[in-house]
């Protein structure tokens, strides 16, 4: 009777799964649908202190892209004609497929992405050129510094953690490549052991796995792939991403004259059910009071003077998976915060680092990085609760008076133990960092002013 009792709940666990698969799929297939039958507004900052719903949940090693406030979304600009028939491959729903093959569910399930396309691509493809017809123009110096790309995984697909290597391989000039690192932190699936070990070959002289001996989370692990470079510049980039043309020099060259720039790429998306390309627009990083990161626009004024649409963005924040620092540097402004767990909150940390202690954020149009929007719904739980622990480490080492601004929010998390953060108070201390008023006064006035109109409002 036992027996028969454990078999009902595991099919009925099944049945559920598969059910909740396909009703996402639904909905993300007339998601997609809308977003290409219609042109997105503009976001607004001064909608960011609206309540928002819960974030979604995404995998360790992953951008945790947010979402939009309803009704509010990030500008994107359609592609010319010419761009339209050279993207058309990439922009096609294949009504065809079977979103019911056990597989793809299988696969969307664990990974997070469609894995029978993922595989029918392979090692690696051509993705369209994203940039603007400006960036063809553009000449960096041919002595760049050397970079070490960092890349972290934990139970990624294979295939496509293969293409993310395999496009830094064909579309990094081989002088500035220093080292690819890899940091396998504590992958439970075969084929990322000895498969990849195997298939790794090809690229001898250039790569380096590390791996795990326990689950360090992201953060750990970047820590732990920065602590083997050799590079002059470290590259993150997250294990599902296929990076575009050109896209390092810009970052190098950029660092190059002056060393406490940090540059992201532009981050163009490849979506998990079609693994299609899609063009991202030019927008920068940014976060409301619930310490959550959004994308914000970028208006054409900014972008008028000679540099047009390759003028470097100044960002606020980043968001987090994607970006280039001179390794030096690094360590002198304090890494990562090596007692934040898993990952989250660790870009809005660092990107207030790098403002309040005299460095700067920029993103750079002229470099394209396309990044799979993966969602993934295992170990919830424990990701959430990484999140908060996180999250209360920022306020409480940067925010200063500000930080009752996230509690007005979150009173839930008010007494909330978030470990001992004497070590990070110390650094602040130590390298002279200005005060969290003097960012929002000179980096990012626009989540005060949200602050001041929410005020209005209610008086």
């Amino acid at each position: 009777m036992r027996n028969v009792t454990v078999l009902c709940l595991l099919c009925g666990t099944l049945t559920l799964g598969i059910l909740t698969a396909l009703l996402y799929v639904h909905f993300h297939r007339d998601h997609v649908s809308n977003w290409q039958k219609k042109t997105q507004a503009p976001a607004s900052i001064w909608k960011l202190d609206k309540k928002l719903p819960q974030q979604a949940i995404h995998s360790a090693g992953q951008i945790p892209r947010s979402r939009q406030i309803p009704g509010q979304h990030v500008r994107t600009e359609r592609p010319n004609k010419d761009q339209t028939k050279e993207w058309r491959p990439f922009f096609k729903l294949d009504e065809n497929f079977n979103y019911s093959d056990p597989e793809f569910l299988h696969g969307i399930l664990l990974y997070g992405l469609n894995t029978i396309i993922s595989k029918s691509l392979g090692n690696q493809r051509h993705v369209p050129d994203t940039r603007d017809k400006m960036c063809l123009k553009k000449r960096y110096p041919t002595r760049l510094p050397s970079a070490s790309i960092v890349i972290c995984f934990h139970n990624e697909e294979f295939n496509t953690l293969f293409r993310t290597v395999s496009s830094v391989m064909n579309l990094t000039p081989h002088q500035t490549l220093e080292e690819i690192i890899l940091v396998d932190d504590m992958s439970e699936f075969d084929d990322l052991k000895e498969k990849l070990d195997y298939h790794l070959e090809m690229f001898r002289g250039k790569i380096k796995v590390i791996r795990t001996t326990k689950r360090e989370g992201l953060i750990r692990a970047r820590l732990i792939g920065a602590a083997h470079a050799s590079g002059d510049v470290l590259v993150f980039l997250d294990s599902h991403c296929e990076v575009n043309r050109v896209w390092l020099e810009p970052l190098l060259a950029a660092i190059a004259k002056d060393r406490k720039m940090v540059v992201c790429p532009v981050v163009d998306s490849i979506d998990h059910l079609t693994l299609n390309y899609y063009p991202a627009p030019i927008v920068r990083g940014a976060f409301n009071w619930h310490l959550q990161f959004v994308w914000d626009t970028v208006f054409s004024y900014e972008m008028d003077g000679p540099e047009g649409p390759t003028t470097p963005i100044r960002s606020p924040a980043m968001s987090g998976g994607i970006f280039a620092i001179n390794r030096h540097y690094f360590n002198e402004i304090g890494q990562y915060d090596k007692d934040m767990n898993l990952w989250g909150a660790e870009n809005l940390e660092l990107s207030l680092r790098i403002w309040m202690c005299g460095g700067q954020l920029f993103i750079l149009p002229c470099s394209r990085v396309g990044h799979v929007d993966r969602n993934i719904v295992q170990n919830v739980t424990q990701v959430l609760k990484a999140l908060r622990y996180n999250n209360l480490r920022l306020v409480h080492v940067w925010l200063d008076e500000y930080k009752e601004q996230f509690f007005l929010r979150r009173p839930d998390l008010k007494y909330i133990p978030y470990g001992n953060i004497s070590e990070r108070v110390e650094l602040r201390r130590r390298l002279g960092c200005k005060s969290f008023q003097w960012y929002l006064d000179t980096v990012f006035p626009e989540l005060e002013t949200s602050l001041q109109m929410k005020a209005s409002n209610f008086h």
